[in-house]
């Protein structure tokens, strides 16, 4: 059990979860508020306590903690990874031919999201004036399908897949088309969609699609195409404190209380004891507060200055 706060370092530093609502959810500690503390920014202090923890990192997702500042900073870092960074994605859409059902300007919004594997550093912002683009600015990208009968579909056959041949019209259709001396210098990049599943549109024999897009770089404040991340999402670390030792049946239902891995039960001479292993799988339901026996036995909280950030990119 860890050791008791004094009343004013839980109101400073904890966001306590309560039965009929959440309290201490403002910042207090600017200075002169406490009589005491000295609360007045130093840069020195703020480098001393401020730190960046990598807990999981793939290609796909981004999850660190960031401890030691104020919810402000903590939403300006992920406004920055949502308007700020800058990425590839398709702005010009040039369409050749297009019998589809789906009018030119739907297919061109759809076309618009489809994330595209490119790095952003090797090329320079397009000048808005500039109609054709360059290698240094510029992603070619070519979609051109067309649907026609499967001569080997079965005659009683009413399935799609089975009678026609190209109806169903994916990113992963869309071809890099390099421009300049681009082959050359991306040799290795393999330019084109992150995920080739992401359904475009659907045909029928006759019809057909030419069309070629021209991908820029750009960041999430112009538009929301060019944000890096999918989810970008912040949340304090759960603290949860028991107050006094519970085992036997109230220890299984504590447990179950719990996301699972929060709680786990252990043997202590013979006895059943609830005992807090990892807070930090906790979704701060506060299903525990239902108990009339246990809620009084478990305290709920949250590290304020403390953030587990979460990031899922795009491509």
């Amino acid at each position: 059990m860890a050791a008791p706060m004094s009343n004013v370092d839980e109101i400073r530093d904890r966001v306590i979860l309560g039965e009929f609502g959440v309290r201490n959810v403002h910042t207090t500690d600017y200075p002169g508020n406490y009589p005491g503390y000295d609360d007045t920014w130093d840069l020195e202090k703020f480098k001393k306590n401020f730190r960046i923890d990598i807990v999981n990192s793939d290609e796909n997702m981004l999850e660190f903690d960031m401890i030691g500042i104020d919810a402000a900073i903590a939403n300006a870092f992920r406004r920055i990874l949502l308007a700020e960074v800058p990425t590839m994605a398709i702005e010009k859409v040039f369409v050749y031919n297009n019998t589809s059902i789906i009018q030119d300007e739907i297919l061109a919004h759809r076309l618009g999201l489809v994330p595209i594997k490119a790095d952003p550093r090797l090329f320079e912002y397009r000048n808005p004036e500039d109609q054709e683009g360059t290698e240094i600015d510029t992603i070619q990208l070519q979609l051109k399908v067309k649907c026609t009968r499967n001569p080997r579909a079965p005659k009683d056959s009413s399935d799609p897949k089975e009678l026609y041949l190209n109806h169903m019209v994916y990113s992963g259709d869309i071809k890099w088309l390099p421009i300049g001396n681009q082959a050359d210098v991306f040799a290795d990049a393999k330019i084109g969609p992150v995920h080739g599943d992401i359904l475009l549109a659907q045909l029928r024999p006759g019809q057909e699609l030419d069309i070629v897009m021209h991908c820029v770089k750009g960041i999430g404040k112009d538009h929301a195409k060019f944000s890096p991340v999918a989810t970008a999402s912040y949340r304090l670390l759960p603290e949860i404190t028991l107050l006094q030792t519970i085992e036997g049946e109230q220890a299984e239902r504590l447990k179950r209380c719990f996301s699972p891995g929060v709680i786990e039960i252990q043997n202590v001479n013979g006895r059943k004891v609830a005992k807090v292993v990892n807070s930090r799988l906790d979704t701060c339901s506060r299903e525990v507060l239902r108990h009339d026996d246990l809620k009084s036995l478990v305290k709920l909280g949250r590290v304020r200055d403390h953030f587990i950030c979460t990031f899922k990119n795009t491509g």
